[in-house]
């Protein structure tokens, strides 16, 4: 039995199919740890989450940002925005089912000294502390205050804390990538850590002192890349952007880059 962590998938179901065959991934056997953001911006979400659903015992799935977007497109909260591909998904006939199985995926894994998100952790929550909020924003995600949760502007918020408490929590796990130097996300820069605006750090750089014992698989980043940095393992390497997707074997910490096979090499815009 081997198990790998993928990065962000975002629809390249033609480039996880080849990554798949190249590590000959076999699913009665193996276990897949996949990063986030399974849909947007690529040409293949709807085959990547029927794929996905069908192999969900060997798949370990927490939510991304792109995910999470899906879901309040599908109950009427956003919008469709300018680089979006869900058409597919949301016209499929079994677009329900999808959906509902999308909205019970977790926020955060955990196995052993090993923690998957998409987007990161604060530094001032512990491991048990991260992994308790995920779990209570996950009873939100799936209870009948969804639409509070999802919806941008939610005007009786601060009367529902169960509410106020996830949504932070989504927003931190799923969006994070820079902090303030008091701890404070902050969400706007999407390029490299070098630069970063005055004042801000990556989210991983101050997480030294409260779970330090673990290592913390990500995605969401794909200005940042795989790279190598003590305690983190970043897993986005931009496939959807024409470059590659990157699966790391975490029985012996050996590293796959598939190149972008899909017909649309990339797309046009900010990495995000």
């Amino acid at each position: 039995m081997a198990t790998y962590a993928i990065g962000d998938l975002q629809g390249c179901y033609d480039t996880f199919q080849r990554l798949l065959e190249r590590i000959a991934f076999e699913p009665d056997r193996d276990e897949i740890w996949l990063a986030g953001d399974l849909v947007n911006r690529g040409p293949g979400s709807l085959s990547v989450l029927r794929w996905v659903k069908e192999h969900d015992s060997c798949c370990r799935v927490v939510l991304g940002n792109h995910d999470v977007h899906l879901l309040a497109r599908a109950r009427g909260l956003e919008g469709r925005r300018r680089r979006d591909t869900l058409e597919g998904v949301l016209q499929a006939h079994d677009r329900d089912d999808l959906i509902e199985w999308l909205r019970h995926q977790p926020l955060l894994q955990r196995k052993g000294n090993r923690v998957m998100v998409h987007a990161g952790l604060l530094p001032r929550w512990t491991l048990d502390e991260a992994e308790a909020r995920a779990l209570r924003a996950q009873e939100v995600l799936q209870s009948d205050k969804l639409d509070r949760l999802l919806r941008r502007s939610s005007p009786d918020l601060a009367m529902d804390a169960a509410v106020a408490d996830a949504r932070e929590t989504v927003a931190v796990m799923t969006r994070v990538r820079m902090l303030a130097m008091d701890g404070s996300p902050r969400f706007a820069h999407k390029g490299p850590p070098e630069g970063a605006p005055p004042g801000q750090q990556a989210w991983y750089a101050a997480r030294h002192q409260r779970s330090k014992d673990a290592t913390v698989l990500f995605g969401h980043w794909a200005a940042l890349g795989f790279r190598a940095i003590d305690g983190v393992v970043p897993l986005d390497s931009g496939c959807v952007w024409g470059q590659t997707l990157t699966a790391l074997r975490l029985d012996d910490d050996k590293v796959f880059h598939q190149p972008n096979a899909e017909s649309k090499d990339s797309i046009d815009g900010e990495m995000d």
